[in-house]
C-alpha cells in the first residue's frame, strides 16, 4: 500500500495488518514477548505514519484522494436523489412493491411437488444464484455473477435453453428490487421500479404490445387501476425504471420483429432506464439488437456446486434426509449421463424428483433412465401428488407414450422445438382412428388438453405454442416413434447433423438387433457426404455401442474398425476435427499410454548401431508422447464435465505439451472441479499456470501456490498480491493490465524471471522494486520500454517471441 493508504488505516489498524502477514514473527516467544512485540509494533507504526505526513507530497496527495471521495459520494447522492419517487407518487410506489413481492416471491420447483414437499419455495430462500457469460476483450470469455448482468450495463439481452433459469432470474431482479434491503452486490437496483412483462402474456389472444401506461393492465396486475396519472412516464423519464422483458423466444417468429420494434420505441421514448431482455438462444440471431446498444450475455449451464447447492435445498425443501442427497450426488458425479442432464434447474429438479420416487436408487444406463422419468411423469405423478383420474378421459401409460411421441417425432422431422398449438390437435385427430379406446373418450382437442395437464412433459410457452418440458424428452420419445415406424433410412440420412445426435443414439438403444445391424451399417457405410460428415458418423456409430446391448459381432468389429481410423487422433487437425463433433467424442477417446524409456542424446563416439537403436526408442516415445497430447487436444475445446474426467487421467503426464495444454483449459471448466482433479496434480516444473481470475488464485493458493504464474484476467495488483502465494512464486507473466507501477512486486522475494505481455507498447521499468533474486526481465519484441538503466546490474532485459517459454 502507499502512504495514504496506510496513513487511512490509523497506527492501530496499520499494526494488525502487518503483524497478520507474518505470523511466524512471533513463533517460539513467550506470551509477554509476544505483548510487548504488539506494543512495538503499534508504537512503530505510529512514528511511521507521523513521517509519511510530513512529507511533502503527502498532502498534496492527500487533498487530491479527497477530492475524489467528494466527488463521488456527490455523484451517488445526485443519483439516489434522482431516484426517489415524488410525494405524490410514494404510496403508490410502496403499495406496487408489496404487489410485486407477494406476485414473484416465491419459486415452483419441478419434481418437488412429488415428494410430498410443499409446491413452492420462497424465492429468496431458493433462489440459486448462476453465472453468465459474454464476450470480452480479451480471449477468455468475462463470466459474471447473472444477478450482475444490469451492473454497469443499461441494456442486456440474455440468452439461456429451456429451464436454464431466465425467468427465475427476471422474478429474483424484480423482487430483490421491490424489497429495497439490498446487498452492497444489489445497490445498483436500489431506488428503481420493476416492470415484469413477460411476452407470451402481453401479446396472448392477438394483443398489440402495450404503451408504458397500459405495463400494469396488460399482465393484470389488480391494482393497475389505481397508478395516479402520468406515473409510468414520470418513473421512466427520470431512468428509475427496470424493464424486464422475458421470453423474446415464446412468441411466434413472425411477432419477433414487432417486438423489437416495440422495443426500439421504447428505448427512443425513454432511453436512461434498466432493460433485461431473455430469450432461448435460437430464437434470435447473434447481435440481434446490437443497434439498440445491448450487450448479449448467456446464462452458464449449472456447474459442480450449482448441483450440489440445488440438490442438497430440494431435499430440505422435500424434508428428506441429506442422506439421499449425498448418495445422489455422488451417483451424478459417477454416471456421465447424468451429469449431462444435470445442468440447469428443471432438470436437476427432475432427476431429485425420480431419485427419491425410486427410494435413492437410480437405474443404470441412459435409456433406462428415461424410461424410468417417463413412468414417474407419466404415472405415478398422479398418484404421488394425490390427484385420481376421475374424470371421463382415462388413458394407460403405453397410450399416453405413444400419443406424445408422435408429437415428439413431428417436431424433430419438421427441425422445431415448439409446435403451433393447433399443429398438435390436428396432429392428435389423425392418430385416435387408429386408437378406438382412446378417441371414443373425446375429441382431440380434448385428448391434447388432457395429456397437457396429466403427462408432465408437455407444456404451452405461449398461448398458441406447445413444447417438451425439456428437448431430452423430445429427442428420447421421437427416436421411439422412428423405431417403430421402421424409418431408419431417414435417420440415417441425417445422421451428419449435430441436432441428431441423441436421437439416433436412444434409436439405437430402442431398436431390436437386426435394425441396429441395420441402423449401424447405414451410418458407417454412408459415402454421400464430406469427409468431416464421414467422420462424424463414423464417431456416432461407435458411441452407439454402448446402447446396443445386443449386436451382430461382425457389425460391431466393423464400427470399431471405422472409429479406430480416428482415434487416437494422430494430428493437430484430426483433434480439430474429432473436437468439432462434440461430447460424443468424450466416450471414445482412450487413456495415456505409460511412456516407454526416452534415450540420451545420440553420442558422436556411438556406433551406428546404436545411434539406430536410439533413434528408434525416441521415435517410439515421440509417437506415445504425441498420441497424448492430440488426445488431450481433443477433449479440451468439450467444456462439460464428462471432459474433466478424460482429462483427469492425463494429469501427471511427463509430455510438457500435455501439461501446458491442460493448465491452459482451466478457464473453460468449472474452477473448482477443474482445479481439484486436473490443476492440483499436475507437475509444475517449468509449467506456467493461467489465472483469469480471483477464483482461480484462490485455488492455486489452496494448493500452496505455484512457482511459475501467468496472469490473463483482470484483477488489480494488490488483489494479486493479497492472494498469490509469495514464497512459491519465482516466475511470473504478465498479460494484463496491473497499473503502471511496479513496486507490487516487491512482495515476492523469490521472484527470478518477469515477462510482461500487455496490450501498452510503451513499459516504464523505473518502478521495478530492488529484488535481489530478479535476474531476467523478457519483453515483445517490439514493446518500448523505459526505465532499464534504473534496474539492478544483475537484470536482464530480453526481447523476443513470448509465445513459447
Amino acid at each position: 500500500m502507499d502512504d495514504v493508504q496506510a496513513v487511512r488505516l490509523g497506527h492501530l489498524e496499520l499494526s494488525q495488518h502487518l503483524r497478520a502477514q507474518s505470523r511466524a514473527a512471533t513463533i517460539g516467544l513467550s506470551s509477554d514477548a509476544i505483548a510487548l512485540h504488539a506494543a512495538v509494533m503499534d508504537t512503530a507504526c505510529l512514528h511511521i505514519l507521523n513521517f509519511f505526513t510530513q512529507r511533502s507530497t503527502f498532502v498534496a496527495r492527500t487533498l487530491l484522494e479527497q477530492s475524489r471521495s467528494i466527488e463521488e459520494l456527490a455523484r451517488r447522492i445526485d443519483v439516489l436523489l434522482a431516484r426517489a419517487p415524488s410525494p405524490a407518487d410514494g404510496p403508490f410506489e410502496e403499495r406496487y412493491a408489496r404487489y410485486i413481492e407477494s406476485k414473484h416471491g416465491k419459486l415452483s420447483i419441478f419434481g418437488l411437488d412429488l415428494s410430498g414437499g410443499p409446491a413452492s419455495w420462497r424465492l429468496d430462500v431458493a433462489y440459486l444464484n448462476l453465472d453468465a457469460a459474454g464476450d470480452s476483450p480479451n480471449s477468455v470469455p468475462a463470466t459474471i455473477s447473472a444477478d450482475h448482468v444490469l451492473a454497469g450495463r443499461n441494456r442486456v439481452l440474455l440468452r439461456g435453453v429451456a429451464g436454464s433459469g431466465k425467468t427465475t432470474l427476471v422474478q429474483w431482479l424484480a423482487i430483490s428490487t421491490a424489497k429495497k434491503s439490498l446487498d452492497k452486490d444489489l445497490l445498483y437496483l436500489y431506488g428503481l421500479v420493476p416492470f415484469v412483462l413477460p411476452l407470451r402474456t402481453l401479446t396472448r389472444s392477438g394483443a398489440p404490445l402495450p404503451a408504458p401506461d397500459a405495463f400494469l393492465s396488460s399482465v393484470a396486475c389488480p391494482i393497475a387501476g389505481f397508478q395516479p396519472h402520468g406515473w409510468i412516464d414520470r418513473v421512466l423519464r427520470a431512468g428509475r425504471g427496470l424493464i424486464l422483458v422475458d421470453g423474446i423466444d415464446e412468441i411466434p417468429e413472425d411477432d419477433r420483429n414487432d417486438a423489437r420494434r416495440w422495443l426500439h420505441e421504447l428505448l427512443s421514448a425513454y432511453p436512461d432506464n434498466r432493460w433485461l431482455v431473455t430469450s432461448r438462444p435460437s430464437a434470435v440471431r447473434e447481435r440481434w439488437l446490437t443497434d439498440d446498444e445491448f450487450a448479449e450475455l448467456d446464462l452458464a449451464p449449472m456447474h459442480r456446486d450449482n448441483v450440489t447447492e440445488f440438490v442438497k435445498r430440494w431435499h430440505e425443501a422435500a424434508g428428506i434426509s441429506d442422506q439421499y442427497a449425498t448418495a445422489l450426488l455422488r451417483t451424478v458425479r459417477a454416471k456421465q449421463d447424468l451429469s449431462r442432464l444435470a445442468t440447469n434447474p428443471l432438470m436437476c429438479g427432475l432427476i431429485c424428483a425420480l431419485n427419491q420416487d425410486r427410494r435413492g436408487y437410480l437405474p443404470e444406463g441412459r435409456k433406462e433412465i428415461y424410461d424410468a422419468a417417463l413412468s414417474m411423469l407419466l404415472f405415478r405423478r398422479d398418484r404421488e401428488r394425490g390427484v385420481h383420474k376421475t374424470g371421463a378421459i382415462r388413458i394407460s401409460e403405453a397410450q399416453h407414450i405413444q400419443l406424445i411421441q408422435k408429437l415428439a417425432y413431428w417436431m424433430i422431422r419438421n427441425g422445431r422445438s415448439e409446435m403451433n398449438r393447433t399443429d398438435a390437435v390436428e396432429l392428435l385427430g389423425q392418430a385416435l382412428p387408429a386408437m378406438p379406446q382412446v378417441s371414443r373418450q373425446g375429441s382431440a382437442e380434448e385428448i391434447y388438453q388432457y395429456l397437457l395437464v396429466r403427462s408432465g412433459l408437455l407444456r404451452e410457452p405461449s398461448a398458441e405454442s406447445m413444447d417438451f418440458i425439456h428437448r431430452t424428452f423430445q429427442d428420447y420419445l421421437g427416436a421411439k416413434a422412428a423405431v417403430e415406424g421402421l424409418d431408419f433410412d431417414f435417420l440415417i440420412a441425417n445422421g451428419h447433423l449435430d441436432q441428431w445426435e441423441d436421437v439416433i443414439r436412444m434409436a439405437v438403444a430402442h431398436a431390436r438387433p437386426g435394425e441396429r445391424t441395420r441402423l449401424l451399417t447405414g451410418l458407417v457405410r454412408r459415402t454421400d457426404t464430406t469427409e468431416q460428415g464421414l467422420n462424424r458418423l463414423h464417431l456416432l456409430a461407435a458411441a452407439c455401442l454402448e446402447h446396443a446391448t445386443e449386436l451382430d459381432p461382425e457389425v460391431r468389429a466393423e464400427v470399431q474398425h471405422r472409429a479406430a481410423a480416428l482415434i487416437p487422433p494422430r494430428s493437430a487437425e484430426q483433434a480439430r476435427a474429432l473436437s468439432s463433433v462434440g461430447p460424443v467424442v468424450l466416450d471414445l477417446l482412450p487413456g495415456p499410454r505409460v511412456l516407454p524409456p526416452r534415450p540420451m542424446p545420440v553420442e558422436s563416439v556411438d556406433t551406428e548401431a546404436e545411434r539406430a537403436r536410439k533413434r528408434k526408442m525416441e521415435s517410439a516415445y515421440r509417437a506415445v508422447a504425441d498420441e497424448a497430447y492430440f488426445t488431450v487436444l481433443s477433449a479440451t475445446p468439450i467444456a462439460t464435465d464428462g471432459a474433466v474426467g478424460v482429462l483427469a487421467q492425463y494429469r501427471e503426464h511427463a509430455d510438457l505439451r500435455v501439461r501446458t495444454e491442460l493448465a491452459q483449459a482451466w478457464s473453460r471448466y468449472d474452477t473448482e472441479l477443474y482445479g481439484q482433479e486436473v490443476i492440483a496434480h499436475l507437475p509444475s516444473k517449468d509449467l506456467y499456470f493461467p489465472v483469469t481470475n480471483l477464483r482461480e488464485l484462490r485455488a492455486l493458493r489452496e494448493f500452496g501456490g505455484r512457482s511459475h504464474i501467468r496472469v490473463a484476467g483482470e484483477f488489480t495488483a494488490p488483489e494479486f498480491v493479497n492472494t498469490c502465494v509469495s514464497r512459491a512464486l519465482t516466475h511470473l507473466w504478465v498479460e494484463t493490465d496491473m497499473g503502471r507501477s511496479w513496486q507490487w512486486l516487491g512482495a515476492f522475494h523469490r521472484l527470478h524471471e518477469l515477462t510482461v505481455e500487455t496490450l501498452h507498447s510503451h513499459i516504464d521499468f523505473s518502478t521495478v522494486p530492488q529484488l535481489r533474486s530478479l535476474r531476467t526481465i523478457r519483453v515483445p519484441e517490439g514493446a518500448a520500454v523505459t526505465g532499464a538503466e534504473t534496474l539492478p546490474p544483475s537484470v536482464t532485459v530480453v526481447r523476443g517471441r513470448l509465445g513459447v517459454v
